[in-house]
């Protein structure tokens, strides 16, 4: 559904960086996959292609968190696909 996202924050050396994978579109959604020592987000549409896939190495992940928008709620606008959430 527009509105999810997902947040995937990683261990890069001495400090975080902190990703988000939203559904930037009516009838797209996330979904998140371990496979093989990596974790995949994707938005993925209604017919199930895939539109943008976020990787990065599993031993890196340091929290996956799905944020599903609640039902009869509009998502905020402004929030792209992938984005880096700068940290203080």
């Amino acid at each position: 559904m527009k509105g999810d996202r997902v947040e995937i924050v990683v261990d890069a050396g001495d400090t975080t960086r902190t990703y988000e994978v939203v559904a930037s579109r009516a009838g797209r959604r996330v979904e998140s996959a371990v496979r093989r020592g990596v974790v995949e987000v994707s938005e993925v549409t209604r017919s199930g292609s895939v539109v943008r896939t976020a990787r990065f190495m599993a031993n890196r992940v340091l929290a996956l968190v799905e944020h599903p928008v609640p039902e009869g709620e509009e998502p905020a606008d402004g929030e792209g696909p992938l984005r880096e959430t700068p940290r203080g």
